[in-house]
């Protein structure tokens, strides 16, 4: 597949990154020159210095036989106007990374096709709407929702008195007929290796895990985990950089009891001009007297969402010790996901790699409605739509060539999640929720091509 990305900043070179591992045709577009040197030396992949709107920039970089140009610099203008631009010289795709949440919201009724934008993304929103996600499932320390909701990934960490510990898949199973689940990756303590379970695979102490579920399952999920749901309704989030007003915002209107602890004076009465529903507070959130005074006890949630993931790190682990339930830190190192359970923070969010999964459906083969990466794991879980020219369309799961290093989590049909065995038949409208690890996805695209 043939991709030109335009932006060679965080998250231009991230894309880049894992698209050059999957062996893709990328080109690189900057005006960086240091950059796109530290991308050329490190990645497999051309650059060209220039500007991503200059025609005879595009034509150079073959944009007419481009199958997708992903626009992610750090001007929302360029990368609506680069994406306008190669589009009517010929490109497949186009993908446009913008800050103006109000672009998505209104996307259908502004007509952004028209002009020759197929997809906008917001990683700021994205990460927005992720806290507020894990808000809602809250013993929980990843989530994301398939079609609204129909089908549902979680992922926890196994305590020991979980009743999962020390049993297999099988027998969870016979033990509770009832419960509608499928387990479909684990990491085991202290290892960076993604296990996709099978039948004789034993849960253990400690198990970073991952489901599907329907929406009467997850409730099981918390039964048998251990869980506790408790409701969140006081949250303190840290920072008012624009994650942490969309947050506050979104937060706010979903009658959640919000204050926003912001350093600059001129912002902090910006933020309580414009969200006029949360207690804006102007100090240094480092200042653990200050949180105290702001009863940081009391809290059910903090969510620290500044510039620096130090910061956001360090004022999480604070929280922890002050007995707050929830913490969510935002994070601009990758390295540091590795850390996070170990270190006792609940979650932390990268732009970054929300921006990554939002754009790698377009990459993958076959009709694929929705995908994510696992936090931390080396796996993906993509939503594939069931055509009737697909090879699984009218098949019996267990009749299926399926590599072992795969599984199918659910079934959406008609709009309802369904949990499939192997005797489920597929048939064409379905969408199937599949989770496989890297060296499967190729086999995998193929089956529903």
């Amino acid at each position: 597949m043939k991709i030109i990305i335009a932006g060679a900043g965080e998250v231009g070179f991230h894309l880049a990154k894992l698209l050059s591992f999957e062996s893709q045709d990328i080109t690189l577009i900057d005006t960086n020159r240091e950059s796109l040197a530290y991308a050329d030396a490190h990645l497999d992949i051309r650059v060209i210095k220039g500007d991503a709107t200059s025609i005879s920039i595009l034509k150079d970089a073959k944009v007419a036989n481009t199958d997708l140009v992903i626009a992610v610099t750090s001007s929302e203008t360029t990368n609506i106007t680069v994406c306008v631009l190669a589009k009517q010289l010929g490109a497949k795709r186009t993908i446009a990374r913008i800050s103006n949440s109000e672009f998505i919201e209104n996307k259908e009724m502004v007509g952004f096709t028209k002009f020759g934008i197929d997809e906008l993304i917001s990683p700021k929103q994205l990460a927005a709407n992720e806290i507020a996600l894990l808000l809602n499932q809250s013993a929980f320390n990843d989530t994301y929702e398939f079609d609204e909701g129909a089908l549902t990934m979680i992922g926890l960490s196994l305590s020991r008195t979980a009743t999962f510990v020390g049993k297999t898949v099988k027998e969870i199973g016979q033990e509770y007929p009832e419960l509608d689940y499928v387990p479909i990756a684990i990491q085991r303590y202290g290892t960076q290796y993604t296990l996709i379970p099978r039948g004789d695979t034993q849960f253990k102490e400690g198990d970073q895990v991952y489901f599907v579920t329907t929406q009467t399952g997850v409730e099981y999920i918390y039964k048998l985990s251990g869980k506790v749901r408790e409701e969140i309704k006081n949250v303190m989030i840290l920072g008012g950089s624009a994650i942490g007003c969309l947050t506050a915002r979104d937060l706010s209107s979903s009658n959640f009891n919000v204050k926003l602890i912001e350093t600059d004076k001129e912002k902090a009465f910006e933020i309580a001009d414009e969200i006029p529903g949360i207690l804006v507070i102007n100090g240094d959130g480092r200042n653990v007297e200050l949180l105290e005074e702001e009863a940081i006890q009391d809290m059910d949630a903090f969510i620290s969402v500044t510039g620096n993931s130090e910061t956001n790190i360090m004022s999480c682990l604070v929280a922890k010790s002050r007995g707050v339930r929830k913490t969510i830190a935002l994070v601009e190192n990758m390295d540091y996901f590795q850390l996070s359970h170990s270190i006792g923070i609940d979650t932390l969010i990268n732009k970054k790699l929300l921006a990554a999964n939002n754009i790698f459906r377009y990459v993958r083969k076959g009709e694929i409605v929705a995908m994510t990466k696992l936090n931390n794991m080396n796996a993906e879980l993509v939503e594939f739509l069931v055509t009737a020219s697909s090879k699984v369309c009218n098949k019996i799961i267990r009749e299926i060539d399926f590599p072992r290093s795969a599984v199918i989590g659910g079934v959406i049909r008609d709009g309802e999640g369904l949990i499939a065995l192997g005797g489920f038949e597929i048939k064409s409208g379905d969408r199937i929720v599949v989770c496989c690890l890297p060296q499967s996805i190729k086999k995998v695209e193929k089956l529903f091509v």
